[in-house]
C-alpha cells in the first residue's frame, strides 16, 4: 500500500457565540480548518483534520497548516501511509518544527492503517476503552453573569465536566472561581484555564486565595520556567496545556514535578504518534491527563477520543470536543456525538467518520 495523492481542504468554521480567552484578552468567531484526504494505490482513503484555535492562540494558524503540507507533500508520496513511524520520520525531516502542521498526516495516516486492519484507531494502538469519556465544555467568559449563563447552557447538553476560562484581573477571577464553586454540583470536574495570562505574582495571588477550595488550575502563567518558579509556594494541583508541546516538555515536568495534570492537545504536539509518547510519560510518573482537539469539527473530536479511549479510565479526567460550539457540521450527524455529556468510541475501523464531500467544496491544492 502506498500513498498516491494527498488532497487539502479549507473550510470555515463558524462558532455558535463568540469565545473570549484569558479575561477578553482575545476573541474568536470563526475558525480555519485544514482537511486532508490521503488516497493509496489500493483505494484506500485517510482524512485528517487541523484546526488551530484561531492565529493569535498559540504558533499555528490554517495557512501554515496549508504551507506546510505543500512542503512534506514530496516525501510522502509513494510511502506506506500503514508504517506511521517512517512517515513522523519523513515529516520531521522534510520539516523540522511545525508540529501543528503535521497533525492531520499523520491522523489520515492512522485512519488508513485502522481500516486496514480492520480495527478502530484506539484497538490499533493498543486498546481502547469503552468507558464513555466526559466532554469538557469551554467556558468562554468575562463575568459571573456570563460564567453562570454558558456553564448552565452546557449543563442543559448533559454535560459534567467544565473549562473555565478566567485571567486577567486578580480580584474577579477570585471571585468567578468562589462563585462557580459554590454552585458546583457534585459530579462535575471543574479546570480553570488561565491560558497563560497571569504573572508569577498574579498566579500566586489567586492560587494562594482559592486554596481552601482544592481547585485546579490550567496553564497560569506563560513558560514552564514560570509555572516551575512557583512549586512550592502553593498547594493548588496545576495542569500544563500551552506550554505541554514535545515530548522534552513532557519530560521536564515529569521530571521536575512542574505539573500534576497533562492536558493534551493533539493538533498542537503533532498527532496521535507523537502524543502517544506523552500519554505514557505521564502514566509512568503518576500524572493524569485531559485530552483534547486544539478544535475542529467531530473529526478532531473523534482523534482525541482514541487517545483518550487508550488511557486507564482512572488516570483519563474528560475530552474537551469543539462539535457543539460549531454551528455547521462537515459530517452529518454521523461520529460520536453529544450523548449526556459524553463520547462514546466508535467502533468502525479506522478514525470512524468521515467528512460530506459535499460540505467541503474543491480541493485548495492536490499532490500526486
Amino acid at each position: 500500500m502506498k500513498i498516491s495523492k494527498i488532497s487539502v481542504f479549507q473550510v470555515d468554521l463558524p462558532l455558535e457565540h463568540p469565545y473570549w480567552l484569558s479575561g477578553g484578552r482575545l476573541k474568536f468567531e470563526i475558525l480555519d480548518a485544514s482537511l486532508v484526504k490521503i488516497e493509496t494505490d489500493d483505494g484506500v482513503v485517510g482524512w485528517g483534520e487541523g484546526t488551530p484555535w484561531g492565529h493569535t492562540y498559540v504558533p499555528a494558524h490554517g495557512p501554515g497548516i496549508r504551507a506546510g503540507i505543500a512542503t512534506m507533500a514530496p516525501f510522502l508520496l509513494g510511502l506506506d501511509p500503514r508504517r506511521l513511524l517512517d512517515i513522523e520520520r519523513a515529516m520531521d525531516l522534510a520539516l523540522p518544527g511545525h508540529l501543528y502542521a503535521k497533525s492531520p498526516i499523520d491522523m489520515a495516516c492512522w485512519d488508513i492503517a485502522g481500516q486496514a486492519a480492520g480495527l478502530p484507531i484506539a484497538d490499533l494502538m493498543g486498546g481502547g476503552s469503552r468507558t464513555a469519556r466526559p466532554i469538557a465544555s469551554s467556558v468562554g467568559a468575562k463575568t459571573i453573569e456570563d460564567t453562570r449563563e454558558v456553564i448552565d447552557r452546557y449543563r442543559q447538553r448533559g454535560y459534567i465536566a467544565h473549562s473555565v476560562k478566567i485571567g486577567g484581573d486578580v480580584a474577579r477571577d477570585i471571585a468567578r472561581i468562589r462563585d462557580v464553586e459554590a454552585l458546583r454540583r457534585p459530579d462535575e470536574i471543574i479546570l480553570y484555564d488561565v491560558n497563560r495570562c497571569w504573572t508569577r505574582q498574579q498566579a500566586l495571588q489567586v492560587m494562594n486565595a482559592v486554596e481552601d477550595l482544592h481547585v485546579t488550575i490550567e496553564q497560569p502563567c506563560e513558560t514552564l520556567d514560570d509555572i516551575a518558579a512557583l512549586s512550592g509556594k502553593h498547594a493548588t494541583p496545576v495542569s500544563v496545556d500551552e506550554s505541554l508541546v514535545t515530548l522534552q516538555d513532557a519530560a521536564r515536568i515529569a521530571r521536575d514535578g512542574v505539573a500534576e495534570i497533562f492536558g493534551i492537545k493533539l493538533n498542537r504536539v503533532g498527532g496521535l504518534t507523537k502524543a502517544a509518547r506523552m500519554r505514557d510519560i505521564a502514566l509512568a510518573h503518576g500524572i493524569d491527563m485531559f485530552v483534547m482537539a486544539t478544535g475542529g469539527s467531530v473529526l478532531a473530536d473523534t482523534e482525541a477520543l482514541h487517545l483518550a479511549a487508550t488511557i486507564p479510565d482512572a488516570n483519563c479526567h474528560a475530552v474537551w470536543a469543539c462539535q457543539d460550539m460549531l454551528t455547521i457540521d462537515i459530517a452529518g450527524g454521523r461520529g460520536p456525538r453529544n450523548i449526556n455529556g459524553h463520547l462514546h468510541l466508535p467502533e468502525a475501523p479506522g478514525l470512524g467518520v468521515h467528512p460530506d464531500a459535499d460540505a467541503l467544496g474543491t480541493a485548495v491544492a492536490v499532490y500526486q
